[in-house]
Order: C-alpha cells, then structure tokens, then sequence
C-alpha cells in the first residue's frame, strides 16, 4: 500500500495561487524541501504529498522521490509540477510533514470539478462545521 504525505501550502493565499507555483516549475518535476529525510521514504515514492490550505486537504502532487541538497544537507522533495483536486476534507495544520495512509486519503475529484477551481478552504472549513462536506 502506498505510503502519502500532508503538508502545509504555507503563504499561498488560494488554491490557485499553488496551483501557479507547482506550474511554474520547469523540468518536469517541482520540489520543496524538508530538513529531515522521511524514514519511509522509499514507500512515499509514487504516493502523493497532499496539500493542507486554511485546514482542509484540498489537492494532491504525485511524489517523485527524494534527493539531498548538496548546498546544506536538506532534502527536496521531488513532484509533479501539476495539482490534482482532491475531496476536500477537514485537517489540521502542522509544521512540517506528516504520513498519510493509502486508506486515509481522500479520493480525486473527477469530471468537470477537476478542471475547475476548488472551494476555498476556510469556505470548506464552514461548511465541514455544518456538516454539510
């Protein structure tokens, strides 16, 4: 069972605003770095890092894989540069990254909600609370 990973679209205003950042990247991969190497890196890699925006996963970037930085010992974490929509679910912030079993991940969003804009997330947060997502 593949092994994912959350972590937080920290400074990123609205989902689109990642989706431009992950874009961006040239060479066929994007990457973000992490000071520590995931001891389960080797299960991650074709898994996905699922992104958290105002407290509710709301997009998945397919894992590539790891590699060290050579400039000060950090890891990126290399990924497609695109972003899947995801079901959006409730989930708390927190400063780095964090596992996500294969069973636990929501499931994409498929159809006409892919290629259009998710919800915002503190929207989704409202509504969460309402019981209503």
């Amino acid at each position: 069972m593949l092994l994912h990973m959350t972590k937080v679209a920290y400074g990123c205003a609205y989902v689109g605003e990642l989706r431009e950042w992950l874009e961006s990247h040239g060479g066929g991969e994007a990457r973000t770095s992490t000071r520590y190497l995931p001891k389960r890196h080797q299960e991650m890699v074709g898994g996905s890092l699922f992104w958290i925006h105002h407290h509710v996963l709301i997009g998945r970037t397919p894992l590539l894989g790891f590699a060290q930085r050579e400039e000060d010992g950090r890891w990126w974490i290399r990924m497609e540069p695109r972003l899947v929509a995801v079901r959006p679910i409730p989930r708390r912030a927190h400063q780095g990254w964090r596992y996500l079993a294969g069973a636990d991940a929501p499931p994409d969003l498929g159809g006409d909600a892919e290629a259009g804009e998710a919800l915002p997330g503190r929207l989704v947060s409202e509504l969460a609370k309402l019981g209503l997502v």
